[in-house]
């Protein structure tokens, strides 16, 4: 099967081609997408020669030329090399694409994703912006193509699996697992001190930037929370989150009957990704087995809503509906970025977010493009209340 994989150089994009470099008379690569990380991509273009590379604009795409002819590769051996939005679907919907992995962070991969699934391309999802931006839209073209959307964060891929358990209409409630992030155990009054150094010191997992202080903040469980309701279609009153630091249960799913049926692994993204790849078939992934004869402890905690309220508001923008999750993911990237540029606090974060969802309005967008415009419009109020200029 060839591949297509949107964010090829950020974390989930190299596990996903260390999982092709491990079943290689399986998965070959056909295109790569990527940013602005010429160093990675150039490796990659160098090992699993894509026949198709596209990248964010044209300033990026002619640095990349002259990196491939340092690299002492003929025009010959190039990939056909495109850039701008326009190529990131043409990458994803190419007819040789049998399987598309979602990794690009935040909206810019909204477009490519829901361009593959109209095109019947077997989905692995780990871009949680698609959903929480654009779930409806989303589902409906899932629903309307009948291709497969096999969710790859660890807790979502968990809860794929456990409600391969019993029938949908026995579950009662998902239960999702967060690790708790760097300040679970910091006194309330202390996090206006924290710096974006500490934000970043994730407990158990490497993730990006983004995402390492939206587990920080919990506004990633929130919105793990968000796409669970769309990939499952519950409401948001069934779906629970619980503290868990040892992340060694990523989900559960209760049945009507008591049951709970747990996911557990070690904290390896390739098992989830290589599942989403070969799904519905299991075969053996190079992942840590948990050894069993080892003694372990496992907690489990209500997350304190009030210290991080940042997983209330996202309970509540879903249960608004509408545009308001748009919002929410706009507000919080902006408000995560100045953060981290130091212009903001740390519980800023969620003063931002909770001010963007209040001052914008919502409607029901009826296209990806109104998504996308809501979302500019969205990020531009939250820049004006973080005190933030537009970079261009």
């Amino acid at each position: 099967m060839q591949i297509t994989v949107l964010g090829s150089t950020g974390s989930i994009g190299r596990n996903t081609l260390d999982v092709v470099r491990q079943h290689g008379d399986r998965f070959k690569v056909f295109a790569l997408v990527a940013g602005r990380n010429l160093d990675v991509l150039g490796s990659q273009i160098l090992e699993f020669r894509p026949k198709v590379v596209a990248l964010t604009d044209d300033c990026v795409l002619e640095a990349l030329k002259r990196r491939l002819i340092d690299e002492g590769l003929t025009r010959s051996e190039w990939p056909e090399l495109m850039a701008g939005p326009r190529a990131r679907v043409q990458a994803a919907t190419a007819s040789e694409v049998g399987f598309v992995m979602s990794a690009i962070v935040g909206v810019a991969g909204l477009e490519a994703t829901y361009e593959a699934i109209r095109a019947k391309k077997r989905i692995g999802l780990a871009n949680k912006e698609v959903l929480v931006a654009s779930g409806r839209l989303v589902m409906q073209a899932v629903r309307e193509s009948g291709t497969d959307l096999i969710p790859v964060d660890s807790e979502h891929n968990g809860a794929h699996q456990c409600f391969r358990a019993g029938k949908r209409s026995e579950v009662t409630r998902l239960i999702l697992t967060a690790s708790g992030g760097p300040f679970r155990d910091t006194p309330r009054e202390e996090l206006s001190k924290v710096t974006p150094e500490q934000a970043l010191n994730h407990p158990t997992w490497k993730m990006g930037r983004r995402i390492t202080i939206d587990s920080a903040t919990l506004m990633n469980k929130g919105f793990e929370v968000i796409e669970a309701c769309w990939l499952f279609d519950l409401r948001p009153s069934q779906v629970d989150v619980v503290v868990h630091p040892q992340s060694s249960i990523h989900a559960m799913v209760e049945y009507n009957d008591g049951s709970v049926i747990a996911q557990i692994s070690a904290t390896d993204m390739r098992m989830p990704i290589q599942y989403a790849m070969t799904y519905p078939a299991r075969e053996r992934a190079p992942v840590p087995r948990l050894d069993w004869n080892q003694a372990r402890t496992w907690h489990f905690s209500a997350p304190d809503v009030e210290k991080f309220r940042l997983l209330r508001v996202a309970y509540a923008a879903q249960e608004l509906g509408g545009s308001a999750t748009c919002t929410l993911n706009a507000a919080d990237e902006v408000a995560v970025e100045a953060f981290l540029e130091g212009r903001i606090s740390f519980p800023a974060i969620a003063d931002t977010v909770e001010e963007t969802l209040a001052r914008q309005g919502v409607r029901e967008p009826a296209t990806i493009e109104e998504v996308i415009s809501i979302d500019a419009a969205s990020r531009e109020l939250a820049r004006h209340i973080c005190g933030v200029t537009k970079k261009e």
